[in-house]
C-alpha cells in the first residue's frame, strides 16, 4: 500500500505520454478469490487509469517458455499451474475493467501493431 501511495505522489501529477500501473491493478490476480476482485476495484479507484488500457495475454506455456529463457531462477508463482490460475483471474479482472485484451503470443512487432491499431481513431462512415 505504501508503494502505491508513493507512486501516486511521485507520478500522477506529472505529465507523461505513458504511465504503467499494471503491477497494482493486475498484481491483484495473485491474491486469493474473492480478495483479488476487492483489491482490484480498490486500486482501480485509487491509481490513474485510462481509456486505453491493454492486457497483453500470453498462454501459460508461452509465459513459462519466456520465463525459463530469460531467468536464472524462477519465483514461486512462476510455474505452469500458478501461471494458469493467475491468468484466469487476470483475464476475469480485465473483463470487468476497461481493458483491451491483446493476444501477446505473437512476435513483439505484431503485438505493437495491435496496440497501435487499437489507438487509431474510429472513422465513422455516413
Amino acid at each position: 500500500m505504501i508503494d502505491v501511495i508513493r507512486s501516486i505522489l511521485l507520478y500522477s501529477w506529472r505529465r507523461y505520454d505513458y504511465m504503467v500501473f499494471v503491477r497494482y491493478l493486475m498484481g491483484t490476480a495473485y491474491l486469493p478469490v474473492p480478495l483479488n476482485r476487492i483489491a482490484y476495484h480498490f486500486f482501480a479507484a485509487v491509481v490513474p487509469t485510462s481509456h486505453h488500457m491493454f492486457f497483453l495475454d500470453v498462454t501459460p506455456s508461452e509465459a513459462d517458455r519466456r520465463l525459463r529463457e530469460t531467468r536464472e531462477r524462477l519465483e514461486m508463482f512462476e510455474n505452469i499451474q500458478e501461471l494458469e490460475q493467475t491468468r484466469r483471474k487476470a483475464i476475469s479482472l480485465a473483463s470487468v475493467g476497461k481493458w483491451k485484451i491483446i493476444n501477446a503470443n505473437m512476435p513483439m512487432s505484431h503485438v505493437q501493431e495491435a496496440i497501435r491499431e487499437s489507438l487509431r481513431p474510429t472513422l465513422l462512415v455516413p
